[in-house]
């Protein structure tokens, strides 16, 4: 079956191969920020410049299909992506509108825009499977699962209405079983009645 998100690896190494490009800010940090809040690609290219708070450093994020809409704080180095991006962008045509991200010709981003910058980015990184936007959503529920979070705070964290939608990522994770057999006087136990046979 076709993996349907991006290892942190992978991510890492997507990101790398878009700084690497002159004049890419707007593609960072659209990559940065759709991965690391889960955002579908249509939350994304909605994103306005108002549902940034420069000052507490927070994201306004307004869910699609019904899901919870939140304010999610933003990393310092992503914060700096942003502010980079802000940059650039007031030299763009259309600085005058409301959409956090435009086009190199001034217009509203679209789902279709991005999607073809993001797999033009997968291939020129070499990923090993052909990359689209919804991606880097399941990405980072996926990443946040591997890192132990706690998923009805993933199901909020992603705006998810039903925790079964939030469960496909952390059913999978297998570190969530690490430490089962933690107490090893339990395993000593186990461990001596087998040395028995």
């Amino acid at each position: 079956m076709t993996r349907k998100y991006l290892n942190e690896e992978e991510i890492r190494c997507l990101l790398q191969t878009i700084s690497n490009k002159v004049g890419s800010e707007r593609d960072y940090c659209m990559v940065c920020i759709a991965f690391l809040h889960g955002l579908r690609v249509s939350e994304l290219t909605s994103l306005m410049l108002e549902d940034y708070d420069p000052l507490s450093k927070k994201l306004s994020i307004k869910r699609l299909k019904g899901g919870f809409s939140t304010c999610h704080p933003l990393l310092l180095e992503e914060d700096a992506v942003l502010q980079l991006w802000l940059i650039q962008r007031k030299l763009n045509s259309g600085s005058h509108l409301p959409w956090l991200f435009l086009t190199r010709q001034g217009g509203k981003m679209t789902r279709q825009r991005f999607y073809q910058i993001l797999r033009k980015y997968g291939h020129v990184a070499g990923l090993p499977l052909s990359i689209h936007p919804h991606m880097l959503r399941h990405s980072c529920g996926y990443s946040l699962a591997e890192r132990g979070i706690d998923t009805r705070l993933i199901q909020d964290y992603l705006g998810h209405r039903n925790i079964r939608h939030t469960v496909l990522y952390t059913a999978s994770n297998a570190q969530r079983f690490k430490n089962i057999w933690s107490d090893k006087n339990n395993v000593k136990t186990i461990f001596t009645l087998t040395s028995c046979f």
